[in-house]
C-alpha cells in the first residue's frame, strides 16, 4: 500500500497561490483515487477534491471549485493541489489520502502540510 508525503505548504499573502505536492511511495494501483482534505483549528476535516489515478478524472466540492485544481504526474507518482486566490480562511493543515478503488474508504493519510494565509 502507498505511503504519502505532502510538501509545499508555507506562508502566503491573501490573493496568492500555492501548489502542494503529495508523493506516493510503495505500491500504487491504477484503481486508486487520491484525495485532498484540510483541517483548520477547531474545525472538522474538509474535503477539497479527488482525482483518479488512472485517467485523471477530477471532482471538487462547490466550496473550492474554480480556485483549487488537482492534477497528477503518474511518472513521478505525485499528485498536486494548485490553490489560487487564497484567503485567510484557507489557513489549515492540508492532507492527501488514497482510496483503493471507487466506493472504498480513505485509507492511508499523509502527515499534512501547513498552509497559512496572511491578511
Amino acid at each position: 500500500q502507498a505511503q504519502l508525503v505532502e510538501s509545499g505548504g508555507g506562508l502566503v499573502q491573501t490573493g496568492g497561490s500555492l501548489r502542494l505536492s503529495c508523493a506516493a511511495s510503495g505500491r500504487t494501483g491504477s484503481s486508486y483515487i487520491m484525495g485532498w482534505f484540510r483541517q483548520a483549528p477547531g474545525k472538522e476535516r474538509e474535503f477539497l477534491g479527488r482525482i483518479t489515478w488512472n485517467g485523471g478524472s477530477t471532482y471538487y466540492p462547490e466550496s473550492v471549485k474554480g480556485r483549487f485544481t488537482i492534477s497528477r504526474d503518474s511518472a513521478k507518482n505525485t499528485v498536486y493541489l494548485q490553490m489560487n486566490s487564497l484567503k485567510p480562511e484557507d489557513t489549515a493543515i492540508y492532507y492527501c489520502t488514497v482510496a483503493l478503488f471507487a466506493g472504498s474508504g480513505w485509507t492511508t493519510w499523509g502527515q499534512g502540510t501547513q498552509v497559512t494565509v496572511s491578511s
